[in-house]
């Protein structure tokens, strides 16, 4: 039996890369060449890994159920991202709203799934998103929450645990966290 251990779960679009916003909605990078690892980013979530806790993107991408992007794009968008940040696993739901699956964010199906393929914890982890459908499938599986606060964001009605300006700044707080749970311990 493992023991289960905490983890961080990172959306894509806006967390870890840059979006394209347009009439204030984001949109994903079209192709790797669109893709821009965000400032920090990459430092952030290799602190986050020497602290020991493995990283997974949960990733809504519907505009593959819609037509308007192709699963292929996506898939090599992510093995961009995977080849240079320290990513254990990346989760995608390519379903729309109408499809009613457990998947798509705000749904907590990604996190369950990777929850019981990786024995993780996940009370004891943390979801960091953009958006309101992040922060409600983190608390949905139970996690601690995080809103990186972006202009699209301010309307989203949602309760994070904490609302930050980026990832890095998420790091800084999930690592104080877990070694405040590690000295109590």
């Amino acid at each position: 039996m493992h023991r289960r251990r905490p983890a961080v779960f990172l959306d894509r679009d806006g967390v870890i890369n840059r979006t394209d916003v347009v009439a204030g909605v984001p949109h994903p990078p079209r192709s790797v060449a669109e893709c821009e690892v965000l400032p920090g980013v990459p430092e952030a979530m290799a602190t986050l890994a020497a602290e020991g806790l493995p990283l997974f993107v949960v990733t809504n991408q519907p505009d593959v159920a819609r037509g308007t992007q192709t699963a292929v794009a996506v898939e090599a968008i992510n093995e961009f991202l995977r080849s240079r940040l320290p990513i254990d696993a990346i989760y995608v739901c390519y379903h729309d709203a109408a499809d009613r699956c457990d998947c798509r964010k705000p749904q907590p199906g990604m996190l369950v799934r990777a929850a019981e393929e990786h024995h993780l914890d996940l009370p004891g982890s943390f979801m960091v998103g953009d958006r309101s459908g992040d922060v409600l499938a983190g608390a949905a599986a139970g996690c601690r929450t995080f809103l990186v606060d972006l202009p699209y964001s301010k309307g989203d009605r949602c309760s994070p645990d904490a609302r930050v300006a980026d990832l890095p700044e998420a790091a800084r707080q999930i690592v104080d966290i877990v070694r405040r749970r590690k000295a109590s311990s």
